[in-house]
């Protein structure tokens, strides 16, 4: 009797545990890597002056470009550590009629690693 009453109140507080944040950490959680993948070095070669294709040759085709016509690229990288936080990488290339890079916008700064 007093091994069905242990077990019992085992299961119950099993149960009452399952949804808490303290086994949060025990989940497998797989990293989810979206969109462009920036590397320093390959921004680092990017420079006002570029033309169109010689900017899609060295960091590849843009995630988007502006839909309403002017000259706009935009790199996306967000990746998603199992339990850590976002995070977003942004690299927003214009270009004027003629199909000259005239302005980088980097968001945040990509840090050349140690690799």
């Amino acid at each position: 009797m007093r091994c069905k009453t242990l077990t019992a109140a085992a299961v119950v507080m099993l149960m009452m545990t399952a949804g808490c944040s303290t086994l949060e950490r025990v989940v497998y959680r797989p990293d989810i890597n979206q969109g462009n993948y920036l590397v320093a070095n390959d921004v680092a070669k990017i420079h006002t002056g570029m033309t169109q294709q010689q900017v899609a040759y060295t960091l590849g085709t843009p995630m988007m470009r502006d839909p309403f016509g002017s000259n706009v690229w935009y790199y996306v990288f967000r990746q998603e550590p199992g339990h850590e936080s976002v995070k977003q990488q942004t690299l927003t290339l214009t270009f004027d009629s003629n199909g000259i890079l005239t302005n980088i916008d980097n968001k945040p700064n990509l840090t050349t690693s140690k690799e």
